[in-house]
């Protein structure tokens, strides 16, 4: 009877240490699971770039969403820019004009072809005219999408005997698109019109 006992004991003693060591075995498991799973999105958190081909660089990537805000003032200021930088050069004006529309929509066409019946770009080239841009500031509201944009700047335009400065307000929407060569920030301008574009003051150039 005691040999029964016995054997009962050690039977017994020997499912608790399996099961003990089981339990471990699974706690372990887990934990090198979750390091695991933490590991690989650290890793996703990175970019390796090359360095001239030579050797390899750790580029910790930012989260796209919190340069957002800045990407789309950065855009709104570069499509102004291109769109009313102006030089007596035809080919300079096609140029800034053709990367301008990459950056917006068909309503941004209408202003341009406005300009053209108006001979805008013809006196420009013709009477040697400068046209160049300041920006005061850039207001986007992101609480709603579409995003709602308005631009404040001035333009300064230099002719032969005067130097007119020019107010220039301008409001619109932003919406997303892919990033592309000609649009890095992915952004697309819509629905676009100028509110404000009246002369400020014009002074006489000085002759030496």
């Amino acid at each position: 009877m005691n040999k029964v006992f016995d054997i009962q004991r050690k039977f017994r003693f020997t499912v608790y240490i399996l099961l003990v060591a089981s339990l471990t075995l699974i706690g372990f498991s887990s934990f090198v699971f979750i390091q695991s799973l933490r590991l690989v999105e650290r890793s996703r958190q990175k970019i390796y770039v090359l360095d001239n081909g030579q050797s390899l660089l750790l580029a910790l990537r930012a989260d796209i969403s919190d340069n957002r805000p800045a990407e789309g003032r950065d855009h709104i200021k570069r499509f102004h820019e291109l769109f009313f930088t102006m030089e007596p050069d035809k080919q300079y004006i096609e140029n800034n004009v053709r990367e301008a529309f990459y950056l917006a929509d068909g309503s941004v066409r209408k202003q341009y072809r406005s300009y053209k019946e108006n001979n805008v770009y013809n006196q420009v080239i013709a009477s040697d005219i400068s046209m160049t841009l300041v920006t005061d500031s850039v207001y986007i509201d992101f609480s709603a999408y579409p995003y709602q944009f308005c631009f404040y700047g001035k333009q300064r335009i230099v002719r032969k005997s005067t130097i007119t400065m020019r107010s220039l307000v301008t409001r619109g929407e932003l919406r997303n698109c892919s990033r592309t060569d000609n649009n890095p920030h992915g952004f697309l301008i819509e629905n676009w019109l100028i509110t404000d574009n009246k002369d400020l003051e014009t002074q006489k150039r000085k002759s030496f």
